[in-house]
């Protein structure tokens, strides 16, 4: 696996881990917790998007 591929899933684990406690701790969550959710369901869907259209190309 290279550098950059780790640090893309690096980077989408610890976002998708913010949403997660945002989830489970909602009254804990920070102001700008939309914008994170927003962020990570647009960089996740673009991720497997690029991943599936590699793999099956």
């Amino acid at each position: 696996m290279n550098k950059y591929r780790k640090l893309v899933l690096s980077a989408l684990i610890l976002l998708n881990l913010l949403v997660l406690l945002g989830q489970v701790w909602p009254a804990g969550a920070p102001p700008f917790a939309r914008t994170v959710n927003v962020a990570t369901l647009l960089l996740n869907l673009f991720y497997f998007t690029g991943r599936l259209r590699r793999n099956n190309g």
